[in-house]
């Protein structure tokens, strides 16, 4: 009689880091595609926002998404970084027009959303609120302030963004899958016994240890 029972579960297959320096270039490079993958979903949840009328716009949102699509972008080419992109990572992309000149412009953006304002009235602006002319005694009635938006962008800077981010994420993840054949023949020269020897590598990764605050003394 023949064996009717289902085949065994192949046991999971055991994965362990490697520290390598070809190792360090593809982590790096799967970070870029990952936040500019991520710059994308923004830019489409923003144009979906802006295909809204005004009246019906959450105001924070818009200015969420751009804020957080602008960090992401800006953060692939961090100066502080060890690898990351660079101007040359723009001028190889397959687009046409004045691809640098909307990429730094994006840059700036971005640093004007991280930096308080030298100048106050650049991102709010106080007025005097007057007894209309003409009808009685001029005078003095209050102050008015009136708050800049920070989503100084129409839907075609967001769409711009999108398409420049989708193009580099393309870019990158294809110089990534070159660069995992490189760090297969580099871990292959390693010693087994080694790699056996390590943990077993987890997805999840720790919460930071956050500071201990001193607790409010009691007033009298």
């Amino acid at each position: 009689m023949s064996d009717t029972n289902p085949a065994s579960p192949q046991p999971p297959m055991l994965t362990v880091a490697l520290d390598l320096p070809s190792a360090q270039v593809l982590a790096d490079q799967a970070s870029i595609v990952s936040d500019l993958q991520f710059v994308v979903e923004c830019c489409k949840g923003l144009l979906d926002e802006l295909d809204k009328p005004e009246e019906e716009r959450d105001p924070v949102v818009p200015q969420a998404l751009w804020s957080a699509a602008l960090a992401s972008y800006s953060r692939c080419f961090s100066k502080g970084k060890r690898f990351g992109l660079g101007p040359d990572d723009i001028t190889s992309l397959p687009l046409e027009g004045e691809v640098m000149t909307f990429h730094k412009w994006a840059i700036e953006q971005r640093t004007r959303l991280t930096t308080h304002p030298a100048d106050p009235f650049d991102a709010a602006k106080v007025g005097v609120a007057l007894a209309p002319p003409g009808r009685g005694k001029r005078r003095v009635e209050g102050i008015a302030i009136l708050t800049t938006s920070r989503v100084l962008v129409d839907d075609t800077g967001v769409r711009q963004l999108g398409a420049l981010a989708s193009a580099l994420a393309k870019q990158t993840a294809e110089r990534a899958q070159e660069q995992q054949d490189t760090v297969l023949e580099d871990a292959q020269q390693l010693d087994l016994d080694r790699l056996y020897r390590q943990p077993p590598l987890s997805s999840a990764r720790p919460l930071p240890t956050l500071p201990t605050l001193p607790e409010a003394s009691a007033k009298a």
